[in-house]
């Protein structure tokens, strides 16, 4: 699997009532290495060279544009000093 890439580039974040989101945007190349019927777990957007703190979760496949990858936390995890 390819490592870390230059060209992904991260969204700024935005929420609801519940989650904060953000997405990331694969170059082509890298995403057609992303799973094409399931949702990735971390280690796997880890090795991708997607970097962000933890919590963060894989939550939906973005069809029209396969190469965003969706993510979203609880909000309480993203104040936790923790985490």
């Amino acid at each position: 699997m390819p490592t870390a890439d230059k060209n992904i580039t991260y969204s700024d974040k935005y929420c609801d009532e519940i989650y904060e989101y953000r997405h990331v945007t694969l170059p082509m190349d890298l995403a057609q290495n992303t799973p094409k019927d399931r949702l990735m777990t971390e280690s796997e957007w880890r090795k991708l060279g997607i970097q962000q703190s933890r919590g963060w979760e894989h939550y939906m496949i973005h069809k029209p544009e396969r190469h965003m990858i969706m993510f979203r936390r609880e909000h309480h995890l993203s104040n936790n000093p923790m985490i």
